[in-house]
């Protein structure tokens, strides 16, 4: 790993992208007989002998060399789809150019050429697989990376070390330390045998989901984020930290001038933009990628990268239901749902964005960008349905930590040094939801609890797939943001996130009293507090305060006074801490429940269809880490809050590009 240049040093140089001799001779070979397999298996799709292989892959390399780049530099409106459309098409048009010009190869049509086309990637990347040599070309890539960067913008080239923020959304530490350990994390760990990097832990606030971590990590603030979605009575207003339309809105509400991307970072797979002045699929500003976006260039300008990408797409779905299939068969439990849309949204988020970010990330290094944060969603989503260290779960990690390496391979090519961070927002705990475990939901409960009132039932939170949704809407070109959404014809509202929930009583416009829910609801406190998969509830007393509720006693926050069982003994030494904050959030529930949690087997339940979870308290999930470079500072205080990690990643940054940092609040 380097080191930043040190001051009266000579400016950083660039190494510059060499082909091995030895790769190119391989990998040609390899194309060879993938196009032999696939004319042995295509019927309208004919090469005669190794010499036809051998030239329609040189005329295929000539073409592909020429042509994607020159229709990537195209200023139009790149969305995902457009893009894959077209390399499709043009990677299927090269195999019946290459076909009418040879006399080798015959292709009978243009829909033979494109099965072919896939064919031959997908066939080429197992053969590479087998060889050992199934990682990308890093001179290759980024000679094409650089080529796109001169053409769409300014390359900076300066001594001043960039930094680049890598975040593994829904990654706990302790998952991470043996991952490392197993070799299911190997780049990773190999940074920390080196002794580059050291691993420091941090601790997220009550609503530890990727909304308000982010909201806190980018913009520095996620003051009234009381859960992933949440009700604003006043206008009866649902906020959810996926929808476009609201993490605008939140973004508005909390950025002061203080990203984290300020001053030309660029944003990659974000709810948030941390101000950043590049976005690639950032939730908060979708609007902007409707028109044309240069971080799509790259990964554009090349219809391989189409084509393996959707060979890869189709590999993960076989490779979940294969999954999936195994689970049902060994009766693992608990075990989540894992059938429908599921397998084609996992290997959306596995292969297609996980792709995008990553060469969004490697455009910006080339073009020399001082700041850049990327979410990569991947791990997150398949945890929360197969479980925290499932063998598949573990696999779309160890996919993810090679591409790490990639980007670490591809920073002596960038026109100024980077240093890596790497992140997580939040982890996970596991454990059979509420539903499988009563054979009910908390919706349920409440309703039956009541003495009168409709209840609406608002519980499924799995924010992974929001990455997904947002392609979706930047691939189609919708319109604006959504209408804000609304929650109406009901007197309650039962939200879930994770393992926590959110009670709202909408019949009055404020947030109601222990008193004036006990008068109204009888029996409603007590169905709660006595359940047993409930460890906790905070309520607001007009007497006492913020108390937090449990089956046998109760804690007073305002002085720490415990009458009876101390309800938050499992959940550690900082969960008074969290729970007073938010409780003086303006948009805090009327009651908000947290799940039980054992320590001894380390699992709770969700009060959504999640095997595992976050949003609340208690486990994995309340435990992400930051692997840090040794060259940077250590903070001196324990790292509490998602406000308290902007800062230190805001000092980072500003220690290496000798920025002066602005004070970023404190959660407490």
């Amino acid at each position: 790993m380097h080191q930043p240049v040190a001051e009266g040093t000579s400016a950083w140089q660039a190494a510059r992208p060499k082909l091995s001799p030895v790769r190119v001779v391989l990998g040609v070979i390899l194309s060879m007989i993938a196009t032999l397999l696939a004319a042995w298996i295509l019927p309208g799709f004919d090469v005669h002998g190794a010499v036809g292989a051998f030239l329609l892959v040189v005329v295929i390399a000539l073409l592909n060399a020429i042509v994607p780049p020159v229709i990537a530099a195209l200023r139009v409106p790149y969305t995902v789809v457009f893009g894959f459309l077209t390399c499709l098409i043009l990677d299927a048009a090269i195999v019946w150019a290459a076909g009418s010009a040879l006399s080798d190869v015959d292709v009978d049509g243009f829909g033979d050429a494109l099965l072919a086309s896939i064919l031959i990637s997908a066939l080429t990347m197992l053969l590479q697989v087998f060889a050992g040599v199934d990682d990308v070309d890093t001179a290759i890539e980024m000679r094409r990376t650089q080529r796109i960067a001169r053409r769409v913008g300014t390359v900076e080239h300066t001594d001043r070390p960039g930094i680049l923020y890598l975040e593994i959304d829904g990654l706990a530490l302790p998952v991470l330390r043996r991952a490392m350990r197993d070799g299911n994390a190997p780049v990773m760990a190999s940074w920390m045998a080196s002794g580059s990097h050291r691993m420091l832990a941090w601790e997220p606030d009550l609503s530890s989901q990727t909304g308000a971590s982010q909201a806190g990590i980018l913009l520095g603030s996620n003051e009234d984020i009381p859960a992933f979605r949440w009700v604003e009575k006043e206008t009866g207003r649902l906020m959810t930290c996926s929808a476009p339309g609201d993490c605008a809105e939140l973004e508005q509400r909390l950025a002061t001038g203080i990203g984290l991307l300020i001053n030309g970072g660029a944003s990659r797979g974000n709810l948030l933009s941390g101000e950043a002045e590049a976005c690639i699929l950032t939730v908060s500003r979708i609007n902007e990628e409707k028109r044309a976006n240069p971080g799509y260039r790259a990964f554009f300008a090349s219809a391989q990268n189409v084509s393996r990408a959707l060979a890869l797409f189709f590999a993960e779905v076989a490779i979940e239901w294969a999954a999936a299939l195994r689970a049902i068969r060994r009766d693992v439990l608990p075990r989540g749902h894992r059938g429908g849309a599921y397998p084609f949204m996992r290997a959306a988020m596995c292969v297609i964005v996980r792709d995008l970010i990553v060469q969004g990330v490697l455009s910006d290094m080339m073009a020399g960008r001082p700041a850049i944060y990327a979410t990569f969603s991947s791990y997150d989503e398949v945890a929360h349905h197969s479980g925290l260290e499932r063998a598949d779960t573990l696999e779309a990690l160890r996919k993810l930590d090679k591409q790490f390496g990639r980007i670490e391979r591809a920073r002596k090519y960038a026109p100024r040094p980077y240093e890596i961070v790497v992140l997580s927002d939040h982890g996970q705990t596991q454990g059979a939801t509420f539903l499988q475990r009563n054979g009910y939901t908390l919706h349920d409960l409440v309703s039956r609890s009541l003495e009168s009132g409709g209840v609406t039932s608002i519980a499924d939170g799995d924010e992974s797939a929001t990455m997904v949704g947002t392609a979706f809407g930047e691939a189609t070109g919708r319109q604006g943001p959504e209408a804000p959404a609304k929650v109406e014809d009901r007197e309650v509202a039962v939200l879930g996130s994770g393992n926590l929930g959110l009670i709202y009583l909408l019949d009055v416009p404020h947030r109601m009293t222990l008193e004036e829910i006990s008068e109204r609801h009888p029996r409603l406190i007590d169905a709660l507090r006595k359940h047993p998969h409930v460890g906790w509830l905070l309520v607001r007393s007009a007497h006492d305060g913020a108390l937090v509720l449990g089956p046998s006693g109760h804690v007073r926050l305002r002085d720490g006074h415990v009458e009876g069982d101390d309800p938050l003994a499992p959940f550690g030494a900082g969960a008074a801490r969290h729970l007073a904050r938010t409780d003086g959030f303006p948009h805090v529930a009327d009651i908000m429940v947290g799940s039980f949690y054992d320590p001894e087997l380390e699992e709770g339940c969700a009060f959504e269809e999640l095997i595992s979870f976050h949003g609340g308290l208690g486990g994995p999930q309340t435990r992400p880490f930051i692997l840090a470079p040794t060259s940077l500072p250590s903070p001196d205080e324990p790292i509490v809050g998602a406000a308290a990690v902007h800062g230190v990643l805001a000092g980072w940054r500003a220690a290496l590009q000798e920025q002066k940092p602005e004070p970023a609040p404190q959660a407490g």
